[in-house]
């Protein structure tokens, strides 16, 4: 993965990580587009980084390994302008709205 995009990827931080799906013997990319919560490990070997999206009213996280083959691109929406935390842990009990506030990305 380029360089300029793991700087990019902190926490606060809107992405929109594309996978391959291999079911059976086809291979598909599918999106999954929310705020990166965590950051672990730099750029090591087993260096991850947490993304949560909220789907129907319910919180979904997926941690992904930063060396993955799995991974087909990474796209930066938007970058936080104020965070203070490595680990924002703390806006799985927000809404969207008071998210917004507290991190000031919009």
């Amino acid at each position: 993965m380029e360089k300029d995009i793991l700087d990019k990827i902190k926490s606060g931080a809107k992405v929109r990580v594309w996978e391959r799906i291999i079911e059976g013997e086809k291979e598909r990319k599918s999106a999954f587009e929310g705020m990166v919560i965590a950051r672990k490990h730099g750029n090591e070997t087993g260096g991850t980084f947490t993304v949560r999206k909220i789907v129907s009213e319910i919180g979904v996280e997926k941690v992904y390994p930063i060396n993955s083959p799995i991974i087909s691109k990474i796209e930066i929406i938007s970058s936080p302008k104020k965070v203070h935390k490595s680990k924002i842990y703390y806006v799985r009990e927000f809404s969207a709205k008071k998210i917004r506030e507290r991190i000031k990305t919009e």
